[in-house]
């Protein structure tokens, strides 16, 4: 009796030795890969995963019918890059180490992460008593095959993750609703133009600052951010450095892709100086942890908000985003200045936002041509006797205020003093002036926390508020 007792737990333990190693041994991948996914077309693609120690897998392509064979690493780690066509779909990708995992409905095209704060999260159907403009209608007729949308969960990590939660969706009215509005509204334009598939992850966190979206080597330069212990047991905020970008997104790293979408910066406005700082560091951190050279990234300015009397004025942060537009290569910023609203820090007009980025997008990464793509920018500035004069870029053909009067011009003299100024728009660019300032040496346009631009170019997109003087912050 007691023999077959031994027997029998001896059994047992061999049944499930064999059961947990199949278990373990079942092909992984994370969960950016999957079924309804995009694929960057015309590129090496990586996939990866995991499996047993040592294990060979083999990854099929069905649009050329080719496999890829890898082995995995002592930890069960395996990698592959797989040639992509030009776009089209869909197909499917099996991936196999005995047991076979087959990820369906695969589109090849252009794709696309969009992150930040609550601007870029705030979803289609909008937030409680804060609307997206014209989303109901937008929603109801999003049914559209070549885009596909993935949203990552909100989750932070003080250390490095290899996957984070979420799925490929369809773009179909009830998946479009909860999905980022500024994000779609991007997709949807380059889709219609392109003609090709479009995949959107969009990974947003609300009211977060930009801290947390970089990874811990890329503050090297930047020796006012405090770093957070790896080895602490306290609780942490997604407000801490590295924490959004360890969970949200370095599980994708890597992952195929054209470019970056950035809407965020309310949460650093009283800190212009480091954000003109970090921003570009963002972009060449996460240019460096993808190591596929400088990929396009563009970013919304902030839109101007009543954020009342503490702090300092936003202005500055807008600034801030201005003048890092023009210190890397293949970046751009769209200006909001005309979608502001006073009282509600998420502006309801999210399709300027989401175009203003595919006009960047479109010029400039994808080379379409006869549009414009950006608000006029102060080229020069010639002061004679008591008028000032102003050049702009991107405005070839003129500018415009659609009727209205400009009345968000200032001038100061030495005295640093600002009053209202009048100007007027001419065939050069703009001449201001105050009677009441003599020998005026500085120039501001719209430079508040809330302000409706009133400033154009012929072709609709708005100049950003801006100053020709560099005197501390007030």
């Amino acid at each position: 009796m007691k023999r077959n007792f031994i027997i029998f737990i001896l059994l047992s333990f061999f049944l499930l030795v064999i059961i947990s190693t199949s278990l373990f041994a079942e092909v992984k991948v994370p969960a950016i890969f999957g079924d309804n996914m995009v694929l960057q077309q015309q590129t090496d693609a990586a996939i990866w995963g995991e499996t047993s120690p040592n294990k060979t897998v083999k990854v099929t392509t069905s649009w050329n019918r080719k496999s890829y064979s890898t082995r995995a690493d002592a930890q069960g780690n395996w990698k592959v890059k797989v040639q992509t066509p030009a776009a089209g779909g869909p197909y499917s990708v099996t991936i196999s180490d005995g047991k076979v995992l087959r990820l369906k409905n695969v589109l090849i095209g252009e794709v696309w992460i969009c992150s930040g704060q609550s601007n870029m999260q705030m979803p289609m159907r909008g937030y409680f008593n804060q609307p997206v403009l014209n989303s109901n209608q937008d929603i109801a007729t999003s049914a559209n095959h070549s885009i596909r949308l993935f949203t990552v969960k909100r989750e932070k990590s003080l250390t490095r993750q290899k996957d984070f939660t979420g799925e490929w969706l369809e773009c179909v009215p009830e998946n479009v609703a909860d999905f980022s509005a500024v994000a779609y509204y991007f997709g949807r334009m380059i889709q219609q133009t392109l003609k090709v598939p479009v995949g959107l992850i969009c990974s947003a966190w609300g009211g977060t600052r930009i801290e947390p979206w970089i990874s811990e080597n890329g503050f090297e330069n930047f020796d006012w951010v405090i770093l957070p212990d790896k080895n602490g047991t306290s609780d942490f905020s997604p407000q801490t450095p590295t924490v959004l970008f360890n969970k949200m997104i370095a599980p994708m790293v890597g992952y195929a892709l054209r470019g970056a979408l950035w809407y965020q910066g309310e949460s650093n406005r009283n800190e212009p100086a480091h954000y003109e700082k970090l921003m570009p560091g963002l972009i060449k951190n996460w240019r460096t942890e993808w190591q596929i050279g400088d990929f396009p990234f563009y970013y919304c300015q902030i839109a101007p908000f009543d954020y009342g009397p503490s702090g300092i004025n936003s202005a500055y942060l807008r600034e801030a985003q201005l003048k890092a537009s023009t210190v890397l290569p293949n970046i751009g910023m769209a200006c909001l200045m005309d979608v502001g609203e006073e009282h509600c820090i998420h502006p309801a007009n999210k399709k300027v936002a989401g175009e203003r980025l595919a006009y960047l997008a479109l010029a400039q990464t994808y080379g379409r041509k006869g549009f414009e793509y950006s608000g006029p920018v102060l080229k020069d500035i010639t002061i004679e006797g008591p008028v000032v004069k102003l050049r702009f870029a991107h405005a070839n053909n003129g500018l415009t205020t659609f009727g209205k009067e400009l009345t968000h011009f200032t001038v100061a003299g030495e005295n640093k003093r600002f009053v209202p100024a009048k100007a007027f728009i001419t065939r050069q660019g703009i001449t201001v002036f105050s009677p009441v300032v003599a020998k005026p040496v500085a120039v501001r346009y719209a430079f508040d926390n809330f302000v409706v631009g009133e400033l154009f170019n012929t072709e609709g997109l708005p100049a950003s508020s801006f100053r020709t003087d560099e005197w501390g912050i007030k």
